[in-house]
C-alpha cells in the first residue's frame, strides 16, 4: 500500500479577508464566513495567524473559528508563553509555529529549530500533550528538518516563499534550484516520519510542482486566493487552485 494514500489537503488561510475587514475597524467582511465559504469550495481545513500585534485575525475570530467551524482549524502562532496559553485553552486540530517581527510585512523566512531547539522542544511538549497537532514552519534545510524530528514536532510545513519570489522575478535557475531543494527536504523529512505540509506565496502558477511532491500532504495557501476572490470570487477561486493541486497529483 502506498505510503501517500489520500488526496493532497488543502488548508486555506483567512488572515486577509480580517485584514480588510480591519481596513475599516467593522465587522465585514467576516473571516468566519470566508472559511464557511472555503469549505464549500473544496477546502480541507482553515488556518488563521494569530499575530502578537492583532494586526488582522483577533482573539475574537478565533473565538467565532472555534465555535463556528466544522472544518479542522490551523492556529499558526509565534513560540510565546502568550500564544501558547491561547493555544492550550482553544486545543485547536493543528498549531503551527512561525517566526515572528513585529515589523515584517509577511512572516520572512522559517524558524532557526537547531539554533532554538532546548526551548522550541519545551514549548512544544505541553501543546502536544493537549491533543495539538504540531508543526513547526522550516526553510528546505537538513539540519532544521532534522531538529524538528528531535524535538517532537508531528509535521514540519516547508516554507515556499524563496521558490515563489523566484518565479516571480524571472530568476529561472534559482527557482529551481530551490524546488529541487523543496523536493529533497520533503523526502528527506517523511524518511525520518515527519508529516510534510508546504506553503508560502503558493500561486495558480507556482503550485503545481510543488503540489506533485507525492510526500507533501498539505499546502496552505491564503494571500493569493484572498486577492484572486477580487476578481473571480472566493468560491471559484478556491474550486480553481484545488483543481490544480488534483491535477498535479494525479
Amino acid at each position: 500500500m502506498s505510503d501517500f494514500a489520500g488526496r493532497l489537503r488543502l488548508g486555506v488561510n483567512i488572515d486577509h479577508v480580517a485584514t480588510v475587514r480591519n481596513a475599516r475597524g467593522g465587522a465585514y467582511p467576516d473571516p468566519l464566513r470566508a472559511a464557511q465559504l472555503a469549505q464549500e469550495a473544496g477546502a480541507d481545513g482553515i488556518t488563521a495567524h494569530l499575530r502578537e500585534d492583532r494586526r488582522h485575525i483577533s482573539d475574537a475570530d478565533i473565538d467565532g473559528l472555534m465555535a463556528g467551524l466544522t472544518l479542522p482549524l490551523n492556529l499558526e502562532m509565534a513560540a510565546t508563553d502568550e500564544m501558547q496559553a491561547i493555544a492550550l485553552r482553544h486545543k485547536p486540530h493543528a498549531v503551527c509555529i512561525v517566526p515572528e517581527k513585529r515589523e515584517e510585512r509577511t512572516t520572512e523566512g522559517g524558524l532557526d529549530v537547531a539554533q532554538d531547539e532546548n526551548r522550541l522542544g519545551h514549548f512544544v511538549e505541553p501543546l502536544r500533550a493537549a491533543g495539538c497537532r504540531v508543526s513547526l514552519f522550516i526553510g528546505a534545510d537538513k539540519r532544521q528538518v532534522e531538529a524538528s524530528a528531535r524535538i517532537g514536532a508531528q509535521v514540519v510545513e516547508l516554507h515556499t516563499g524563496a521558490y515563489c519570489d523566484f518565479h516571480a522575478e524571472g530568476n529561472l535557475a534559482e527557482r529551481d534550484a530551490e524546488l529541487e531543494r523543496l523536493r529533497e527536504m520533503t523526502a528527506f523529512a517523511h524518511s525520518l516520519g515527519l508529516e510534510v505540509h508546504a506553503g508560502h506565496g503558493l500561486t495558480y502558477e507556482t503550485v503545481k510542482p510543488v503540489a506533485a511532491f507525492p510526500e507533501v500532504m498539505e499546502l496552505n495557501i491564503g494571500h493569493f486566493l484572498i486577492g484572486e476572490a477580487i476578481f473571480l470570487g472566493l468560491g471559484p477561486a478556491i474550486a480553481e487552485m484545488r483543481r490544480l493541486m488534483d491535477e498535479a497529483r494525479a
